[in-house]
């Protein structure tokens, strides 16, 4: 029973190449300077169709202005109900996959499978995690029917699944990205869950790329890049001589797949800085020297001071996944670094505003 997880593959020029252009695009990111108002909208717009084309791969017709109606106003199409149900579930899990990221954990195996059944709960924000199937599932061609994979029994997913978590976590010299793109194929090789695979493999590849340094702001979309041409999405995951995984697939050299997979990173990465220097060539103005000045948790929560004049510490908590006790820590913290600053003393109701000095960043 294959266990341990040695994927084959070769760090063609192709993808050094590409790697290098991702480096070169990070640093020349991190240097355009966009207000947090207009980086909050182009991260919310990001949201937006990474939800709407990782659904689409799967088959849902709801185009990127009707889920904006779903998720922000609670609107409903009628006949989409499915279509809505998988938007929501979707968006939940790819907001807890987020705050996971800013609180910069670990992958565990128990957080896969919280985003999994994240996926599947027509967006409840309490799930519990999702048991691995507990039998037999195919992979067929949509049109003729036929067999194109046949994944692992299901005796042999959790020791699987317990290796690729292992693996991920393992203090090897890899580049994030190659990480990243090989846990989104062994995951689609495990297929774990009868349904919801492909979604919860883009999940745990973001999350992946988040906690390694390549969120880009938030404002990246490889699932645009991958529904643009499902077709190349398909046929660069599915290699081996087999469509059985005992038969070659576990063993395949999947060096064609990270090319593909590095490529979409590049493309992504280059659109993403086109719209942040369009953007940053509207007059706008240069906060990027008072930003740098804030840690990532600040600049994230300074979104929520773009809604509310006022939050309370359960609010800071909400948006990293804290506790309260935690909550009221940080926001003590920040305050007496004159982020914040109080503005109720009453400890039941004690609600907090940015300092003037960050206040003009909004």
């Amino acid at each position: 029973m294959p266990i341990k997880f040695s994927p084959h593959y070769n760090l063609t020029p192709k993808i050094i190449n590409h790697l290098m252009r991702i480096e070169a695009i990070k640093t020349e990111a991190l240097h355009l300077p966009l207000t947090p108002f207009v980086l909050s909208s182009l991260r919310e717009t990001a949201r937006l169709y990474t939800t709407h084309y990782s659904t689409m791969i799967e088959g849902n017709q709801l185009d990127p202005a009707q889920i904006e109606v779903v998720l922000k106003y609670d609107g409903h199409f009628p006949g989409r109900e499915r279509d809505e149900s998988e938007i929501k579930g979707y968006y939940a899990a790819l907001t807890q996959m987020e705050k996971w990221a800013a609180q910069q954990l670990h992958v565990t195996e128990k957080m896969v499978q919280i985003l999994h059944a994240l996926v599947m709960s027509n967006g409840k924000k309490v799930v519990k995690p999702s048991k691995y199937r507990d039998g037999q599932n195919v992979i067929r061609d949509s049109r003729t029917k036929a067999i194109v994979y046949m994944p692992p029994e299901s005796k042999d997913i959790r020791q699987l699944m317990q290796a690729l978590v292992t693996w991920i976590n393992k203090n090897h010299t890899l580049p994030c990205p190659i990480v990243a793109a090989i846990a989104h194929y062994q995951f689609a090789t495990i297929h774990p869950y009868y349904d919801g695979n492909g979604r919860a493999a883009r999940l745990l590849t973001n999350l992946i790329l988040h906690l390694g340094g390549y969120s880009l702001k938030g404002l990246y979309s490889l699932e645009e890049y991958y529904a643009r041409n499902l077709g190349a999405y398909y046929e660069a995951i599915a290699v081996g001589n087999s469509h059985n995984y005992y038969m070659g697939r576990a063993e395949a050299d999947i060096t064609k797949w990270l090319e593909y997979f590095i490529e979409g990173m590049t493309m992504s990465f280059e659109s993403v800085v086109k719209q942040m220097s369009m953007a940053a060539g509207r007059g706008l103005e240069d906060s990027s020297a008072t930003l740098r000045q804030l840690d990532p948790r600040q600049r994230k929560a300074l979104g929520l001071f773009q809604q509310f004049e006022e939050v309370a510490s359960q609010q800071i908590g909400d948006l990293f996944g804290f506790k309260p006790r935690t909550s009221s820590a940080i926001c003590a913290t920040w305050v007496e670094s004159w982020f914040l600053k109080t503005v109720n003393e009453s400890r039941k109701s004690r609600k907090y505003a940015l300092s003037d000095r960050y206040r003009t960043l909004i």
